[in-house]
């Protein structure tokens, strides 16, 4: 069992790095769908806390696939799962790399390097959407996600102050009784 786990995971994630454009963040749409609604290897509260968690611990942002495969198969799944997600995309940056410094100057590379930025902010959207959607299970839930969100856009503060005045809210609202 847990080697057919171990299979899927590395499927799973080579394929998504792929097209990983913009980094894992713009991917995580595409992550929920495969882990949450096709393979069901989770519920949408367990993949909200994970991703939570990967983005309030320091390192790199492809961390929630490293607590995914910790969550579905342990170390192993956590090293394979991060290599799945790591190794594909750097093999595919490196040669597109190459290819690029050979055909430096050329102005249809310019164009697409240009066309590939809107591809990484409207998946990088789409990453806050689903997440949004995955953690708001009530009105309070959604009311926090909003300010925060107002917060990040309005402010300059580090978007760790949202995070924190939504979980003084969270507790505050369970221990009034309020939490939805």
């Amino acid at each position: 069992m847990k080697g057919n786990i171990l299979w899927q995971l590395a499927a799973t994630f080579a394929s998504i790095s792929l097209v990983a454009v913009g980094g894992a963040n713009a991917v995580v749409p595409e992550i929920h769908r495969q882990v949450v609604d096709l393979l069901g290897w989770m519920s949408d509260e367990t993949f909200a806390s994970l991703f939570a968690i990967a983005q309030t611990a320091p390192g790199p942002n492809v961390l929630v696939v490293s607590l995914i495969g910790w969550h579905m198969a342990g170390l192993a799944g956590l090293l394979v799962a991060t290599l799945a997600m790591i190794v594909p995309a750097c093999l595919l940056a490196f040669g597109a790399g190459r290819l690029l410094a050979r055909l430096a100057g050329a102005t249809w590379i310019a164009a697409v390097q240009s066309g590939l930025v809107p591809i990484a902010v409207g998946l990088i959207l789409a990453s806050g959407v689903v997440m949004g959607r995955a953690a708001d299970r009530g009105w309070l839930a959604v009311a926090i996600t909003g300010g925060a969100a107002l917060f990040v856009y309005g402010s300059k503060r580090n978007p760790l102050w949202a995070l924190a005045a939504g979980a003084v809210v969270s507790i505050v609202a369970a221990r009034l009784g309020l939490a939805a």
